[in-house]
């Protein structure tokens, strides 16, 4: 089951500001793995409502048709290569086919009570074949071989989508998905935040480890409380007066040299800046307005070499209770 924290994607662990690059793994040759059928591993019981099959070696969809009342089928971590045979699945809610070998979107046009479909980690090109699944509220797409945002505008229940780890370019067609409250897009090819004017239920942005150079185009974003741009090119704060509502600001890895344009976030709580270019000690005290501020990371910035850094950081806000990941004193 997918824990609402897509990978490389949504908030970082408490004590590490940095996303962490997903391992390398190394698949077995095919004739190296037995596969196994479902009808093997499965116990068919007409009145189940629940089916886990994950880490099963299954290589392929069947035998589902006595489960009359299936609500959530997890098949995450196998073999599977299709999505097929299951038309008569029509009860389902929740379908995992999370780290499988799917190459197409394909045979789920009588999922029309599908709320929660993640086939994250696959080898899928295009979003395709969604037409009938109106009733979604979460769509995992992360890390497949997306080149272009397509064919979802009609999926207007959508609350979370999840394209991170993927080839787009340009985030395009998300104007009807006004019930969006969480989108991530980090690790792509983005070069420009754009066309977001219309998500204005929007809670969390990501769009760490892009090509984008400036924060622009979020003023009507004004509900916005998380926004990651780490691992980006951006050079400066700016652009943020209406998004007056954030808790979590995430700068981590950019080009950024000076602190400012920060006072007015009054709920700001957690504000990540490792990894920038900040030199000047006086810009620091850019965050004594944010009386929220309970955790800073400004670790391996020039300021960081100073020997009296804590304290410094310390006195210019003294109510913050984590300096890059260990806890005040």
């Amino acid at each position: 089951m997918s824990d609402g924290k897509p990978l490389n994607e949504s908030k970082m662990e408490e004590d590490r500001p940095d996303t962490p690059e997903p391992a390398e793994v190394q698949e077995p040759a095919q004739e190296e793995i037995e596969l196994v059928k479902m009808e093997d591993v499965i116990t068919i019981d007409p009145e189940a409502t629940d089916v886990d099959l994950n880490h099963g070696r299954i290589g392929k969809i069947e035998n589902l048709e006595p489960l009359v009342k299936l609500e959530r089928l997890y098949l995450r971590w196998n073999l599977i290569k299709k999505i097929e045979n299951l038309e008569h699945q029509t009860t389902l809610q929740e379908l995992e086919l999370y780290d499988n070998q799917i190459t197409k979107l394909e045979n789920l046009d009588n999922l029309v009570n599908l709320e929660v479909l993640d086939v994250s980690f696959n080898r899928i090109h295009k979003i395709e074949n969604l037409d009938r699944l109106v009733k979604l509220c979460k769509l995992y797409l992360c890390s497949n071989k997306i080149s272009v945002i397509e064919n979802i505008g009609h999926l207007s229940n959508l609350t979370m989508l999840e394209l991170g780890d993927n080839k787009l370019r340009k985030i395009q067609h998300l104007e009807s998905l006004t019930n969006l409250t969480q989108l991530y897009l980090g690790k792509n090819k983005i070069t420009k935040i754009e066309n977001l004017d219309q998500l204005v239920n929007l809670e969390c942005l990501s769009l760490q480890n892009n090509r984008i150079v400036k924060i622009e185009n979020l003023d009507k974003l004004v509900n916005l409380t998380e926004l990651y741009l780490s691992e980006n090119g951006i050079e400066r704060i700016e652009n943020l007066d209406h998004n007056k509502q954030l808790d979590t600001l995430d700068l981590a890895k950019n080009r950024i040299s000076m602190i400012e344009n920060v006072g007015h976030f009054e709920c700001l709580e957690e504000f990540w800046m490792n990894d920038n270019s900040v030199s000047d000690w006086s810009c620091v005290n850019a965050l004594a307005s944010n009386k929220k501020l309970a955790t800073v990371y400004l670790e391996r910035n020039p300021i960081a070499s100073d020997s009296t850094y804590r304290n410094k950081l310390k006195l210019a806000v003294p109510w913050l209770t984590k300096i890059d990941a260990t806890l005040c004193r």
